[in-house]
């Protein structure tokens, strides 16, 4: 009797331990996941200083090793489309930066402000509609340090032109699905046919709004440094003139295709172009034609390909967990409706940022609409406005901008980016 007592308990032990190994072995993955966004928040270990793209790859390194996704199913979650397009992408930036085009072609433009409100306004248009084209991250490192020459020469707060650029790289991107990140995963998952006219239907004119607010909150704020002293902006020439040739021809290559993949998906003929190709093709001349292309090949922005690598496997394994679904299921909030949606992207993004937070939600959007899928690109970007590790665009800035002995505290960020936040999303609710 005794010894039958004893082996049933002994079986409810073992049903125990195999049940909760079981469960161990699910949450991993959510378990890694949290560990990254600590990690990110703190980025501080004892005397390491760790970057964001070395925390993402810790995380996918973690459950890789402990089996709960294999190297296929790594592989396989990586999005080709994705990699490849924000490769080429990185190739035209990094070209234009270092023939000094860009910089050229900023003083040109700038020079033209006589005074620092149509400075401001230059820069967050400028910047902003650029970064619809180049994206957000590009015109970060590119821009920050254009501004500070342009605080030191013209004798303007750097914080002001630093909050200015963020602002504009961030709200501008909006516009298009190449515009950051994770309007070109919405933009390839959503199966939107002519993304770039579907973005400008919906997001444009509210966009344009946002960035006039973003001018008046940075003048309230700032209205100390408009004191209506005329401005005089040196011209820059080319460092690298054949180099920028190249540079050149690709930018109007980019657009080119753009516009031709617009006309032909409205004509019902380029729906199989994909955006994948823009990119490539525009990248093309520089990678067969210049001198500087291992040079070029070698300092683009290998550190943000490793990061969407490792977060894909990531988050492709916290979804295979199932915890995200349950999470959600056991709720009964509308998580679907424009307000919740926008509402959703804004704060979730300063919890895990706006790339992973679309990885996560947009399967859960099932059948979603396109007003659906606005909303979720909108909140996700603007997200960036409330607070610095909203968008990694702001991450770049900074850490660039420390290089020449300026910054930007988490005070400085939030005091104009959280009243902009807020009528961003009001402004981008109201015309959704």
């Amino acid at each position: 009797m005794a010894v039958a007592v004893l082996e049933e308990r002994a079986k409810i032990i073992v049903t125990l331990e195999i049940s909760g190994s079981g469960m161990l072995e699910t949450y991993i993955p959510v378990i890694a996941l949290a560990a990254v966004l600590i990690l990110i928040t703190v980025r501080q270990l004892g005397g390491f200083k760790l970057q964001i793209w070395q925390i993402m790859l810790l995380g996918a390194l973690v459950v890789l090793a402990f089996g709960h996704t294999t190297l296929l199913d790594a592989a396989c979650a990586i999005n080709p489309d994705v990699m490849i397009f924000l490769g080429g992408m990185f190739v035209i930036g990094e070209a234009m930066s270092e023939s000094g085009y860009l910089v050229h072609f900023f003083n040109k433009l700038f020079c033209r402000a006589k005074n620092l409100d149509q400075l401001l306004l230059l820069i967050l248009f400028a910047m902003g509609f650029l970064s619809a084209l180049l994206m957000n991250d590009t015109l970060a490192i590119i821009g920050t340090p254009f501004m500070l020459y342009l605080a030191r020469t013209l004798k303007i707060s750097p914080k002001l032109l630093l909050l200015t650029l963020a602002f504009a790289v961030t709200t501008g991107s909006a516009l298009s699905p190449i515009g950051n990140p994770q309007n070109l995963l919405i933009a390839i998952n959503g199966n939107l046919a002519n993304p770039f006219l579907v973005f400008l239907r919906y997001l444009f004119l509210p966009t344009v709004v946002n960035l006039l607010l973003a001018y008046l909150l940075l003048r309230l704020f700032y209205r100390n440094q408009f004191q209506h002293r005329p401005l005089q902006i040196c011209r820059e020439q080319i460092r690298d003139p054949k180099l920028a040739h190249f540079a050149r021809i690709s930018a109007i290559l980019l657009i080119l295709l753009i516009s031709a993949k617009i006309l032909a998906v409205t004509l019902g003929i380029g729906e199989g172009f994909r955006l994948t190709y823009i990119a490539v093709l525009s990248a093309l001349p520089i990678i067969l034609f210049s001198r500087q292309r291992f040079y070029i090949l070698k300092n683009i922005d290998w550190s943000t390909l490793v990061f969407f690598a490792a977060m894909f496997v990531l988050m492709d394994s916290v979804w295979r967990s199932g915890a995200v679904q349950t999470l959600l299921s056991g709720n009964s909030a509308n998580f679907t409706s424009i307000p919740s949606i926008l509402a959703l992207s804004v704060l979730f993004s300063q919890i895990i940022s706006n790339v992973p937070f679309v990885a996560l939600f947009q399967p859960l959007l099932l059948n979603p609409s396109t007003k659906d899928l606005m909303a979720l690109a909108a909140g996700s970007t603007i997200a960036g406005n409330l607070f610095i590790l909203g968008a990694a665009s702001n991450v770049i800035i900074i850490q660039n901008a420390e290089k020449s002995g300026e910054t930007l505290t988490f005070l400085d960020f939030a005091r104009v980016g959280m009243p902009l936040t807020l009528l961003n999303v009001l402004v981008y609710w109201i015309f959704l």
